[in-house]
């Protein structure tokens, strides 16, 4: 889906987004692919290895949407905690949620030295600590439960290692790894052209059909018609209603901070509280020459619930001057992740739906979980067997998850209460550059004033579901808190799982 433009993420102000040209033909392919980040480059470059013929469909240039805006940790430490994914899935499930995201930190290793893709992987080691307000029983568990799902080598320390704070007892979890997403996907997209693959850029999906005609038809009347399609838009835009109850939207906040060369030992670092902050380093090139990027996220909150960004960035950066050498924030963005109730993503066959596949419910690690997707899904396409297919498998159904799932469609249903709530402002409040809700003859109306002084006003009906959007003022957007559809100020879709615009 098209990224808003308020924000400029480090990976897209330090590196091109490969572009190609709109879809203007009809095509046949063996596979077609909506989706350019990393679950569906991912996808399209293992099957155009394989010999298979791909064509690639995205809004925005390859990575330009969700995987333009992430943090990029290459982790099988995952923050769920293993304790509560073998509570959640048991000892295999845990052990498998384990040996996955291992293999997908291996495999961006070894394709981008296979390919010769400049991403700046680099392995490094991870440190888990605790907030202020957690016990050391937190990394007592995590350490034992990590140890019965196939680490051999975790270790409990009293502190980080020439950290600059003292980070107090810790994890520490070996063979993590970083690298630079956009970099990496513009390696893939270089594969997938010259393995026969087509990537078109700039081409909006508006009709996904599965079965024997399987097919994509895009805005300008043109379609794909393929074997296989696979929709890898970070929240699936072809399912209405099933998957979207199994998972919940988040915003998600980041600072790009300058700190002297040498100053922090290149490492992953994450603490235990909820929600977590999650650390690691960049070089950049500048005008002044290789920077070091401290970049820091954390302070989340459900999509459309709050419109409070620059208290949330403030409060990053305070928590990261008292820890860390700043010298200066040259960045700060955020983006969008998608919790699944079970705290699995989900990968596979669509539920109820022959010859499409889904990936979603990152969970805070979209980069390995789009490159299981990647090797998971191709399996599923060519008839191979795969270990990993039942636990990623979309249909399932946890009752182990059962109260976590009602929580997210009780505070989703309670959204829809707003179709009859009052407004806060009339339209001669709004400020320009802004966007209120408003009503009238009790329909609501969501009404954008632009700098210029001039009113744009759509719907404020997500064409998703049916809930009330709610303006985004850091991103300029309106954002459903819903199942995190996102629109843009002139109410054309930013993100998915809504596939149309607001309505005029």
């Amino acid at each position: 889906m098209r990224s808003s433009e308020r924000t400029l993420s480090l990976w897209k102000a330090s590196a091109p987004q490969p572009e190609f040209t709109e879809l203007r033909e009809n095509l046949s392919a063996d596979v077609c692919v909506v989706g350019a980040g990393i679950a569906g480059m991912s996808v399209a470059y293992t099957l155009a290895k394989g010999g298979q013929k791909v064509v690639v469909l995205d809004d925005n240039a390859v990575g330009g949407g969700e995987t333009g805006q992430t943090t990029a940790h290459l982790s099988n430490a995952l923050d769920d905690r293993y304790y509560n994914i073998e509570q959640m899935h048991g000892a295999d499930g845990a052990r498998m949620a384990y040996e996955s995201h291992t293999t997908a930190i291996e495999r961006i290793g070894e394709i981008s030295r296979m390919d010769g893709i400049e991403c700046d992987f680099r392995a490094l080691d991870g440190y888990l600590f605790l907030g202020p307000d957690d016990s050391i029983d937190i990394l007592y568990r995590e350490r034992d439960a990590a140890m019965r799902a196939g680490f051999r080598d975790v270790e409990l320390l009293d502190t980080a290692p020439n950290a600059p704070f003292e980070t107090g007892p810790c994890l520490c979890f070996p063979r993590q790894a970083r690298f630079h997403p956009l970099k990496y996907l513009a390696g893939l997209a270089r594969e997938v052209h010259s393995g026969g693959g087509h990537i078109f850029t700039g081409t909006h999906a508006t009709e996904i059909v599965g079965g024997d005609d399987a097919h994509v038809r895009t805005t300008n009347g043109s379609f794909v018609r393929a074997a296989a399609v696979v929709v890898a838009t970070n929240s699936p835009i072809n399912d209405r209603f099933r998957i979207h109850t199994k998972q919940a939207p988040f915003r998600t906040f980041v600072i790009g901070a300058r700190v002297p060369d040498g100053s922090v030992p290149d490492a992953l670092y994450w603490d235990t509280p909820d929600p977590y902050h999650y650390v690691r380093l960049q070089e950049v090139e500048s005008d002044a020459g290789t920077e070091t990027i401290l970049i820091v996220g954390g302070e989340d909150h459900g999509t459309g619930e709050a419109d409070d960004a620059p208290e949330r960035y403030q409060r990053l950066e305070s928590w990261t001057r008292e820890r860390f050498p700043v010298e200066a924030i040259l960045y700060r963005w955020s983006g969008q992740v998608m919790e699944p109730v079970d705290l699995m993503a989900f990968i596979g066959r669509n539920p109820g739906e022959d010859n499409v596949y889904i990936v979603t419910g990152d969970s805070g690690h979209g980069m390995t979980h789009g490159t299981i997707a990647g090797i998971l899904i191709p399996d599923l396409i060519l008839g191979r067997s795969n270990p990993w297919e039942q636990l990623y498998d979309p249909a399932r159904i946890s009752l182990r998850a059962a109260g976590e799932f009602a929580r997210n469609n009780l505070k989703a249903g309670a959204h829809y209460g707003e179709w009859v709530a009052g407004q806060d402002l009339s339209e001669e409040q709004i400020p320009p550059g802004s966007g209120a809700v408003v009503r009238r003859a009790g329909k609501p109306v969501a009404v954008y004033r632009d700098q210029a002084g001039a009113l744009h006003e759509r719907s404020a009906v997500c064409t998703h579901l049916g809930c009330i959007v709610h303006w985004n003022s850091e991103e300029t957007s309106w954002d459903c808190p819903c199942h995190g559809s996102r629109f843009a100020p002139d109410g054309e879709v930013l993100n998915g799982p809504a596939i149309t615009a607001l309505e005029k």
